[in-house]
């Protein structure tokens, strides 16, 4: 599990919300750090904390492309390849359907066979989307999910679905050893500004005195996860060495109705904003709240940040988003700084 003397990890997706933190945690493990992003959700600016670090190289490349000639050196040997590369809120793997369902096929096998070279093991960034609008609750990892494989948010349920498939098929060969994170609502620092999730919709509306919009009658529910929780069950599970768990949620089971989401943020906020509300998105699901025993079993992991301290955290960093020009990601390829492995 070693290069030299160090760990050598891939984050693919290393630019994005949790990939960034991800990266930041692995490098004050100790690890040598490969962040690989097209940049399309990620931005330099999620890098700018720790991009000069030595132990840390930006590659801007596809994984639906071939991968960049650095990558596929032989002498390019990572002890663990980490897959979160694909667009996550549905308004942006909804704006290329098409793209959002390769990234989750064609690019997770061009990781996965990465990792065979390598002999690295893969840790799949999965969702909680493989369970659908779930027809039971909570939902635990034994689940196959109630999924519409034709809907507008297939692209990305189907599509994290076929990446589990893979994976798994891959263990089961004998030519990887992986570990899967089904993903429950995360949120925090480094979420984009017009992300499209309700943490991040509902913030940056209550602090610009935007109408907050509310969809449905507000009843549907979420699990809230602070990102650094998150980031810690991953870590947890990349580097768990016992019999491989299968599929694991990684979620705060504490749930919570939109509608009460949004009375915490106004009240955090101190805002004005009206309430307006929208009909529900096509097949949003009603019930979201993970069954997180196979976490606390085999990793010893469950979340420790309450929401409130979380979402006090969340507002600060969006506060000082929106008092910031935007940049766009075209400016940050032609001003940010790229190290080659």
């Amino acid at each position: 599990m070693t290069q030299g003397r160090r760990r050598l990890v891939l984050v693919a997706g290393g630019a994005g919300f949790i990939g960034s933190h991800l990266c930041r945690a692995l490098l004050a493990s100790g690890a040598d750090v490969v962040c690989l992003d097209n940049l399309q959700t990620g931005t330099r600016a999620n890098l700018r904390a720790f991009e000069r670090e030595p132990r840390f190289s930006f590659v801007e490349g596809d994984v639906v492309s071939t991968l960049p000639a650095v990558l596929r050196s032989a002498s390019f040997k990572p002890a663990l390849v980490m897959n979160l590369a694909c667009p996550a809120s549905p308004p942006h793997y909804q704006a290329d359907p098409v793209r959002t369902m390769m990234t989750s096929v064609v690019g997770t096998d061009a990781l996965l066979r990465l990792s065979e070279r390598a002999g690295a093991r893969f840790v799949q960034a999965s969702t909680s989307e493989v369970y659908g609008d779930p027809a039971i609750h909570p939902q635990t990892e034994s689940y196959w999910g109630n999924v519409n494989p034709i809907g507008p948010r297939a692209c990305y349920d189907e599509g994290k679905r076929a990446a589990e498939t893979l994976a798994f098929d891959y263990e089961r060969a004998g030519r990887v050893d992986v570990r899967v994170a089904r993903i429950f609502n995360t949120y925090g620092p480094n979420m984009q500004v017009d992300d499209g999730r309700v943490v991040s919709n509902v913030i940056c509306q209550a602090l610009s005195g935007a109408d907050i919009t509310l969809y449905g009658d507000g009843r549907q529910t979420r699990s809230f996860c602070y990102v650094s929780d998150l980031v810690d069950g991953l870590l947890r599970l990349g580097s768990h060495d016992g019999p491989a768990p299968g599929p694991v949620n990684l979620g705060n089971p504490n749930e919570l109705s939109v509608a009460d989401l949004v009375d915490k943020v106004v009240g955090l906020t101190g805002s004005a904003s009206r309430i307006v509300r929208k009909p529900l998105p096509v097949d949003d699901p009603q019930r979201r709240r993970p069954d997180i025993a196979r976490a606390e079993a085999v990793l010893g992991w469950s979340p420790k940040v309450s929401l409130e301290v979380g979402l006090k955290d969340t507002i600060a960093y969006f506060t000082r988003e929106l008092s910031r020009p935007r940049v766009t990601n075209g400016a940050e390829r032609e001003s940010g700084r790229s190290v080659a492995v």
